[in-house]
């Protein structure tokens, strides 16, 4: 099938789509293709996920589970067997890229599973990768393995790269109305993606090739990370000279040109901002470059989880209270406001350190009921209810996560001490100390 045909079918919406990766980047995927028309089959390698998929419910809080289930009621199918693979024309990589315990790319997972599709993947297919990673990655782990079953990329197969735009919880930006940047192995190769992603998304930005965007992904997010930063430490500075430092980031943001505002906080969080830096700094390291601005940021943001345990441990010194043995409510755990992601979430660190000094700790999150498994963090805990009497009964409520669903007036009036790492609490207030 040549890239013209494949670009008709396309257009007639005449293709399976296969989603390969079912979290929080693929399952909005699947959901967008389903609603504009398309037949979408889902590949995960996690069977319990897949067998709550196909009951029409959403593993994911901001995937309502009636969109699950019109989904299903529309044909969606997700499966474990990737022996599957040739029933789909296009085949769409959504799974993780992390970093290993060296802080270095790990590709495991992209390698894994184009492993586990190769045996499987036939002529006029395209295939897609959208997990963050460093440039080159699709030219040079995906390309060869497919070359390698006799395929002639952009002649018989496709290969194109669009990086993820996901911002779960945002109601202001959906899957349809980010725009979309898409580079291919050959031009052949980009005119398929553009054609697949514009079917669904409002505006797709051609790029000239796969390099190109993967470094656009890289860019993007390790922009926010320097500027947070960048604020982070001078929330630093601005706390030792008694000064308040949002006070400081609303005023600087009326200036009409020049300045974007970014705000502190205890640390990064997500999958993106923590990590996709680091896959810069790995891959300039190959072209003898070395990215001192990024790694400085890096040691920054990562300070910030022991810049907020010191203020915990100054401010119950400072009311005749030492860290070991106090009870201590850490309000919010997933990473960012109002969902229940915790994909390295600065929380958990803080609790564990916490808990490292001798603390008792207690969590509540209104998107968290129980703390979920994690390869590296580990607490038996569920959330308890921020009532009156759990406040009082406290000896410090740290505020790590400012979700919209809490009470903010009744803690502020029934805590002993509040440690504030988001700006929410009146800092003149006696009991609210600024982390």
């Amino acid at each position: 099938m040549s890239s013209k045909d494949l670009i008709e079918r396309i257009g007639t919406k005449n293709v399976v789509i296969g989603v390969v990766g079912l979290g929080y980047v693929g399952l909005p995927l699947v959901l967008r293709f389903i609603e504009m028309g398309f037949t979408v089959l889902g590949f995960d390698i996690a069977a319990d996920k897949v067998a709550v998929l196909n009951q029409g419910k959403s593993p994911i809080e901001h995937i309502s589970n009636d969109r699950m289930a019109e989904a299903v009621k529309a044909g969606f199918v997700a499966t474990t067997d990737f022996s599957r693979a040739p029933e789909a024309d296009i085949l769409i990589l959504c799974v993780p890229t992390p970093l290993n315990k060296y802080r270095e790319p790990d590709l495991s997972y992209v390698i894994s599973t184009v492993e586990s599709l190769l045996p499987h993947i036939r002529a006029g297919q395209m295939m897609s990768l959208e997990s963050t990673t460093y440039p080159g990655t699709t030219a040079e782990e995906l390309a060869p393995r497919i070359e390698g079953r006799g395929f002639t990329i952009g002649t018989d197969y496709f290969l194109v790269y669009s990086a993820e735009r996901e911002d779960p919880g945002n109601p202001d930006f959906t899957t349809h109305t980010i725009p979309k940047v898409c580079g291919g192995h050959t031009p052949a190769c980009r005119d398929v993606g553009v054609a697949l992603y514009g079917s669904i998304i409002d505006r797709v930005v051609p790029v000239s090739s796969t390099q190109v965007a993967e470094l656009t992904k890289l860019l993007e997010n390790i922009h926010r990370a320097v500027n947070i930063g960048l604020v982070n430490e001078m929330k630093i500075v601005a706390d030792r000279m008694g000064i308040n430092i949002r006070e400081v980031i609303d005023a600087a943001a009326t200036k009409p040109f020049g300045f974007v505002p970014y705000y502190p906080g205890p640390g990064l969080g997500g999958h993106c901002i923590p990590i996709d830096p680091f896959y810069l700094t790995w891959k300039a390291r190959e072209f003898g470059v070395s990215t001192r601005f990024i790694e400085l940021a890096g040691e920054v943001n990562g300070a910030m989880p022991d810049y907020v345990v010191d203020k915990v441990r100054t401010a119950l010194n400072d009311r005749c209270k030492s860290v070991k043995g106090s009870r201590i409510l850490v309000l919010g755990i997933a990473y960012k406001p109002n969902v229940d992601d915790m994909r390295e979430s600065p929380s958990v660190l803080i609790m564990e350190k916490l808990r490292d000094l001798g603390a008792e700790i207690f969590y509540s999150d209104p998107h968290v009921p129980v703390f979920p498994k994690m390869r590296e963090h580990h607490f038996d805990l569920s959330s308890v209810p921020v009532t009156p009497e759990t406040l009082a009964g406290h000896d410090c409520v740290l505020l790590a996560t400012d979700h919209a669903r809490f009470d903010y007036g009744m803690i502020a009036e029934h805590a002993q001490l509040i440690v504030d790492s988001r700006g929410k609490f009146d800092v003149d207030l006696d009991k609210v100390v600024s982390a």
